[in-house]
């Protein structure tokens, strides 16, 4: 579920047939939405400026999960560890974890925007933003990505929104994602690990992340880094789906030992704190020099530390500030990028003076039908024509599984998802028969120089395309 990985095992003991088990009727998708690009069979249409256009809309819309129980599947598996149950496919979403893993970059303008700030305030502002941008795609995403097998890869070259990028799922138990991205400017690198830890606590899965994510800003000889906060998926027994973000995410300018401290609030009693993101940018000397307040699922602002506790005091006291809906016009008048902006109504007490630093995307029209996807994730799994032929063997974009849920084939995507479970068990038998050790293609474990605490880290090489050594995987 969300970013959370480990469901799917290769130790599955096989009681729950996923190929023998009745699919429900698929939704109807409303025609008008569906236009994708006037192109067929993963052809993509050029503009008139040359910048390719991504598909808009999935080539089949999602299955109604209203006749499972995610329960009927956890509980024959109390007491289990949550990396040896294997859930039905319709509760997946037609992405490998490594492709969601990418959605860190749709937000990709913030990364920009810290590049060209002078300001090394203006910077972390940007570097905080982003930060809270690359949870917000799980927003309403309660579908659970597939996990990746081992030496499963995925690239993504986006010449439109300047940067390139490669992952690989470098470990099975546990499970580990490794990434790296660059600009193509040579004007950043973005790169880190993932290994979420799971817990099934009755009515709710929870995922603490593992892990290191860096940002370097070469320009201004720059490194951040930080850990994302726990996810938790609410109602997996009964009851509609919902998702949460809380905990503390410490970005650390390790250049010039600035700090942004972001509290993602838990829920609480009547759901008061829902989403809520609120923290504080200091100086190496602990001087506070901004505080940032919004909402994960909405938009980020930012006002300096004495703005906002005399806007709290006089809250506290009653005064003339009540809660105030923030308009288009608000906006207009607090930032100079407005015309940027979505039409979305945000629900942020807003304090006057305040600075936008990050507002989320509008979804595309259909977006409920299509896995509650946003624009960048719909385009994530496209085939253009004669990618085939450039892609690593090892891409997700040629998992069969993944390929046959989102043409809405889910009895012969259920039916691939075993077999492929089925020859990674093998193969794993396989090696230890003959005492033969995995090793990794495109990362290396190592140490990261900023943190002084373990990674994985980009070998390089990828670009090159040289992948006759790729295992075989699909």
């Amino acid at each position: 579920y969300g970013f959370c990985t480990g469901f799917d095992s290769d130790n599955s003991s096989g009681d729950f047939s996923e190929a023998n088990h009745k699919v429900p009727e698929m939704l109807d998708l409303d025609p008008h939405q569906s236009n994708r690009t006037g192109k067929h069979n993963g052809e993509t249409e050029i503009q008139e400026n040359g910048i390719k256009r991504h598909r808009t809309s999935l080539p089949a819309p999602m299955f109604s999960r209203s006749d499972f129980s995610v329960w009927s599947i956890l509980k024959k598996c109390i007491g289990l560890e949550l990396s040896k149950i294997t859930m039905p496919i319709v509760f997946n979403e037609p992405l490998s974890f490594l492709q969601r893993i990418t959605e860190y970059m749709e937000h990709i303008y913030l990364i920009n925007k810290a590049c060209s700030h002078a300001d090394p305030l203006e910077r972390m502002q940007a570097v905080a933003a982003f930060a809270v941008s690359a949870v917000a795609s799980q927003w309403e995403r309660t579908g659970k990505p597939f996990n990746p097998l081992l030496g499963e890869t995925y690239e993504l070259t986006r010449e439109d929104l300047g940067f390139r990028f490669i992952s690989e799922q470098v470990s099975h138990h546990p499970p580990i994602s490794a990434f790296y991205s660059e600009g193509l400017n040579k004007d950043f690198i973005f790169h880190g690990s993932i290994y979420p830890k799971l817990k099934f606590w009755g009515k709710s899965i929870e995922a603490e992340p593992r892990g290191t994510i860096t940002l370097e800003l070469l320009k201004h000889n720059e490194a951040y880094t930080w850990t994302n906060p726990t996810c938790c998926v609410h109602n997996v027994i009964i009851g509609k789906l919902w998702l949460e973000q809380y905990g503390t995410v410490e970005i650390v300018n390790h250049s010039t030992g600035d700090k942004c401290v972001l509290n993602f609030k838990p829920c609480g009693l009547f759901g008061k704190e829902l989403h809520r993101v609120e923290g504080y940018i200091q100086d190496k000397h602990r001087k506070k020099l901004c505080v940032i307040y919004g909402k994960w699922t909405e938009c980020l602002w930012c006002t300096d530390p004495t703005t906002y506790e005399t806007y709290k005091k006089s809250e506290k006291r009653g005064g003339e500030q009540k809660k105030k809906l923030v308009s288009e016009d608000d906006i207009k008048s607090e930032n100079d990028e407005a015309d940027d902006m979505p039409e979305i109504q945000d629900t942020v007490q807003f304090i006057p003076g305040s600075k936008l630093l990050w507002r989320i995307n509008c979804r595309p029209p259909n977006s409920s039908q299509m896995y509650n996807f946003t624009s960048f994730a719909v385009s994530l799994n496209e085939l253009e024509k004669g990618m085939e032929a450039i892609l690593a063997p090892t891409d997700c974009r040629l998992r069969p599984d993944i390929r046959n849920m989102e043409n809405g084939n889910m009895d012969v995507a259920s039916k691939e998802k075993e077999r492929l479970e089925e020859k990674q068990r093998a193969a794993r038998k396989e090696r230890a028969k003959d005492e033969v050790e995995w090793h990794t293609r495109w990362f290396h474990q190592g140490t990261n120089p900023y943190t002084g605490t373990s990674d994985w880290l980009y070998s390089g090489g990828y670009f090159d395309r040289n992948f006759s050594d790729c295992p075989d995987i699909y």
